[in-house]
């Protein structure tokens, strides 16, 4: 019988994105792009520079407490970090998606 190898063996490429690393990038992500350190969100989220890190790492599974601190720290919601996450994951998802073939060869046929 065929079996299919778990996640953590598959090839990088075949793996869905983490939760952690979608949501990490995007904290990254918003962090930088407003040109903010990490020693600053973190002491305006009131948690610690290097937990922030790891976060944002996709190290640590953050709680949603921490993460609607560290989401209000950047001035967005829970709901907007997550929505951006959400978005990333579809992003990642269609770009390691092969490009959907028509059967056949691309030859229909109608009766």
């Amino acid at each position: 019988p065929a079996t299919t190898a778990p996640p953590s063996a598959r090839p990088p490429a075949d793996r869905e994105p983490l939760w952690r690393d979608l949501v990490g990038d995007v904290l990254r992500r918003e962090r930088l792009a407003q040109e903010r350190t990490l020693k600053d969100v973190a002491e305006q989220a009131r948690i610690s520079m290097p937990y922030l890190s790891e976060v944002e790492r996709g190290r640590k599974e953050a709680s949603s407490e921490v993460l609607a601190a560290a989401a209000h720290a950047l001035g967005l919601g829970l709901g907007d970090l997550l929505s951006l996450a959400h978005r990333e994951l579809g992003r990642q998802s269609r770009a390691g998606r092969p490009t959907p073939r028509a059967p056949h060869g691309g030859l229909c046929l109608a009766a």
